[in-house]
C-alpha cells in the first residue's frame, strides 16, 4: 500500500489530521476522535454521516445519490464513510443531532461507545393476500427503515418462519456489521454481550462486556494450553512444522483455553452463550495464526511472512468458539510478523500513533515489541530478547506466581525481598531479576561490564553482611545469594549467578538496541521522548528506576516511565465497544512503518554498544559507598 499521507481539515471544529491516502473522511474523523453521526457502522446504508466537501475530495458514489439531491451533490454534500481522500481535503461537519455516549478507556482515552452489534426490536405486519412479501423481505424492509441493509445466511433463513409466527411478528433482529445473524422472539434488545480476548504466549485474558453500557461484567485469565508444546512462539512454530498433526494440536489447545474461559465468564455473569454475539481477539501473529489453523512456518524463517496481516472477520462456528453459533470473531491486524494484533491493541489503548509528542511503547517479553512515534510518523519493530524476562534460563528463575521474588532492595545491612503471595521465596521472576541486577550495580558489587566483583574488591566496597553474599559456586561460578537456605521455601540458597546476569544483559541489549534503531529512524533522542509506556504483565511490575539503571530504556527522568498494564486487552475491549476505533485499527498497518531488524548492520552494532550497563553518574544516580 502507498505510504503517501494527505491532510484532512474539519470545519468548524478546526481539527486537522494527516492520514494515509485512500482513508475515508469518516475514518479520518475517527482518527482524531471527532464524532460524525452514524448508525450503520460506516457501511453507507444509514445516510447519516453527512459532510460538505469544501475543497479536494473524491467523486460521487452510488450511496451519495441515494441520500442527496442533485443540488446537494453539486454543493459538495457527501457521505463521509464513502468519501475516500486521495488528496488534501477541507470539509464541513454538521453539528451532531445528539450527544454520543463515551467512556474513559485504555490509557486515559475518551472513546465513543458504538458497538458493531445492533439489536433492533421490530413489530412486523403479518402477511396477507394483499401483502405477500417473503418473510425475509418483510424483515429486511423494516431494517432498511432503521438504517440497516442486511445480508443473511442459511441458518437464519431456516429458523425465520417459525420464530416470526411463534412470536406473532414481534421479534428482535441481531445485526453484526451488515449481517443478520439471528431473529429472536420478543424484545430482547437489552440483552447484548460481547467478548474481548488477549491471547498471550503464556497467559490468555478474557473479558465479558455488556455492549449496551460498555461495562465489563466478568474478567478471567488462564494459562495458554499450548505452553506444553513450548514456552515461546519459535518453539510452537517448530512443533507445528515437525509433527504431522502439530498444527491441529496447537489449535485445539488454544480453543480449549478460550472456551474454558468463556464457560467461566458466562457462569460468573449468569449470561447465555446465545446472547454473546461478537468477540474481538488480539495476540501476537503466531498465536492468531495457530487459532485460525494457518500454517505458521513462514513466520519462523526469513523473510518472516505471515499468511495474512489485515483485520479479519470470521464466524464463531467456523473457528469453534463457544458463543452464538452465527456470532462473529474480529481479529485485529498485524503490523509485521513479530509485531502483532496485541500491539495494535496497545496503539488503540494509548492513542500513541494519533497523539502529539513522541512516545515510546515497549512490551517486554521473549519477543520485545517496540513502537515509537506520534501522529506525524510512527515506526515499529521487534527484538528477540529471549526468555530471561520471564524467568527462563535463569538458575533460580520462575514465572510470576506465589513464591517468586518480584522486588529486591540491597541495603548496607541486609537484602529486602518482595515475594508474590507473602510466602517464603522459592525463585526469581523477571521483575525481581531486573531489580536484583540494578541493586547490585547500586551497591558497587557489579561493574559496568556486568561482572560480579571478587571477594577482595567486594570487602572494600560493601559491608560484611552484604559482601558475604558474594559466593563462588561449584565450577568457579560467581553468584550473589538473595535468600539463604533457612529463609527459602525449599531449603536451599536462592542465588543470582554470573551466568544469569549475562542472560539479562543479552535480553536487555536486544530490546535497547531495537529502541535505538527506531529512535535513529525517527531522528529523535531521549530528550524528545514525552513518555515511555511499559506494556504487558512484565511492564506492569517493572521498577522504572531499575529499568533505567540497567539500560533497558532510554535515559529519561523516571517520572516519564509509566506502566500501561495489559494495553493489548484494553485495545481489544475498545475495538469491541467502538466500531469507529475498530476502523482506526484497520488503518493502522498503513500508518505504522514496520522495520525488520534481522540482518540490519545498525542493529548488530547497537547491540554490542548497549551490552554493558550505563554509567550511573551520567544518569544522575549515586552508588552506595561504604562508610569507612
Amino acid at each position: 500500500m502507498s505510504n503517501q499521507k494527505v491532510t484532512i481539515e474539519f470545519q468548524p471544529q478546526q481539527k486537522v489530521t494527516r492520514v494515509p491516502a485512500g482513508t475515508s473522511l469518516f475514518n479520518a474523523a475517527n482518527w482524531i476522535g471527532l464524532p460524525i453521526d452514524s448508525t450503520c457502522g460506516g457501511l453507507g446504508t444509514c445516510g447519516k454521516c453527512k459532510v460538505r466537501v469544501l475543497s479536494g475530495g473524491s467523486g460521487i458514489t452510488a450511496a451519495d445519490r441515494k441520500v442527496f439531491s442533485e443540488a446537494e451533490l453539486a454543493a459538495g454534500w457527501r457521505l463521509s464513510c464513502r468519501a475516500a481522500a486521495y488528496d488534501d481535503v477541507t470539509c464541513e461537519v454538521p453539528r451532531l443531532l445528539g450527544n454520543p455516549k463515551a467512556a474513559l478507556m485504555g490509557f486515559g482515552r475518551h472513546v465513543i461507545l458504538d458497538a458493531n452489534v445492533h439489536k433492533i426490536a421490530l413489530q412486523l405486519e403479518a402477511p396477507s393476500l394483499q401483502d405477500q412479501r417473503s418473510d425475509i423481505a418483510r424483515a429486511a424492509a423494516a431494517l432498511q427503515k432503521a438504517g440497516f441493509e442486511i445480508s443473511v445466511g442459511l441458518p437464519v433463513l431456516r429458523q425465520l418462519p417459525g420464530v416470526l409466527r411463534a412470536a406473532k411478528w414481534h421479534v428482535t433482529a441481531v445485526v453484526v456489521g451488515q449481517e443478520l445473524i439471528a431473529v429472536e422472539p420478543g424484545d430482547t434488545s437489552d440483552t447484548l454481550y460481547g467478548l474481548a480476548f488477549d491471547i498471550g504466549t503464556t497467559t490468555v485474558v478474557g473479558t465479558l462486556l455488556n455492549l449496551r453500557s460498555g461495562a465489563a461484567v466478568a474478567v478471567r485469565s488462564n494459562l495458554n494450553g499450548q505452553a506444553i508444546y513450548g514456552a515461546d512462539v519459535i518453539a510452537r512454530i517448530s512443533y507445528a512444522m515437525l509433527h504431522e498433526d502439530g498444527r491441529e494440536q496447537l489449535r485445539e489447545k488454544i480453543l480449549l483455553t478460550l472456551n474454558g474461559l468463556i464457560d467461566q465468564l458466562l457462569a460468573e455473569a449468569g449470561v447465555s452463550a446465545n446472547h454473546v454475539y461478537e468477540a474481538v481477539i488480539v495476540g501476537n501473529t503466531t498465536m492468531l495464526h495457530l487459532l485460525l489453523g494457518f500454517d505458521p512456518e513462514a513466520i519462523g524463517v526469513m523473510p518472516f511472512i505471515p499468511v495474512i496481516d489485515e483485520l479479519m472477520n470470521v464466524s464463531a462456528l467456523e473457528v469453534g468458539l463457544g458463543i452464538h453459533p452465527q456470532g462473529r470473531l474480529c481479529l485485529l491486524p498485524h503490523l509485521g510478523a513479530y509485531v502483532g494484533a496485541d500491539l495494535v491493541g496497545g496503539l488503540l489503548a494509548t492513542g500513541l500513533a494519533r497523539g502529539e509528542g513522541v512516545r515510546l511503547l515497549v512490551d517486554v517479553g521473549t519477543n520485545g515489541e517496540i513502537i515509537l512515534g506520534s501522529a506525524a510518523r510512527t515506526v515499529a519493530t521487534a527484538a528477540p530478547a529471549g526468555p530471561a524476562f520471564e524467568g527462563a534460563q535463569i538458575r533460580d528463575g520462575m514465572r510470576a506466581s506465589d513464591g517468586a521474588i518480584e522486588a529486591v532492595e540491597i541495603t548496607p545491612e541486609t537484602v529486602r525481598l518482595g515475594v508474590i503471595g507473602d510466602v517464603a521465596p522459592v525463585g526469581l521472576c523477571g521483575s525481581g531479576l531486573l531489580d536484583a541486577v540494578a541493586q547490585l550495580r547500586l551497591a558497587n558489587l557489579l561493574d559496568f561490564s556486568g561482572k560480579l566483583l571478587n571477594d577482595e574488591a567486594a570487602a572494600e566496597l560493601a559491608t560484611p553482611e552484604v559482601a558475604r553474599r558474594l559466593v563462588t559456586l561449584e565450577g568457579g561460578l560467581r553468584a550473589f545469594v538473595l535468600a539463604w537456605a533457612a529463609e527459602s521455601g525449599h531449603g536451599r540458597d536462592i542465588v543470582l549467578t554470573q551466568r544469569d546476569i549475562r542472560e539479562l544483559q543479552f535480553a536487555k541489549a536486544a530490546i535497547a538496541s531495537g529502541i535505538d534503531v527506531v529512535m535513529r529512524e525517527l531522528g529523535v533522542t531521549a530528550d524528545d521522548l514525552v513518555e515511555i509506556l511499559m506494556a504487558g504483565s512484565f511492564g506492569s511490575y517493572i521498577n522504572p528506576q531499575s529499568a533505567r539503571i540497567i539500560g533497558l530504556v532510554p535515559p529519561v527522568p523516571v517520572e516519564r516511565i509509566k506502566a500501561v498494564g495489559n494495553s493489548a486487552g484494553e485495545g481489544a475491549k475498545i475495538a469491541l465497544l467502538s466500531f469507529r476505533e475498530r476502523e482506526v485499527a484497520r488503518t493502522l498497518p498503513r500508518f505504522v512503518e514496520y522495520h525488520e531488524l534481522s540482518g540490519r548492520a545498525d542493529f548488530n552494532d547497537s547491540f554490542i554498544a548497549v551490552l554493558q550497563f550505563p554509567d550511573l553518574a551520567e544518569l544522575g544516580i549515586s552508588q552506595v559507598v561504604r562508610e569507612s
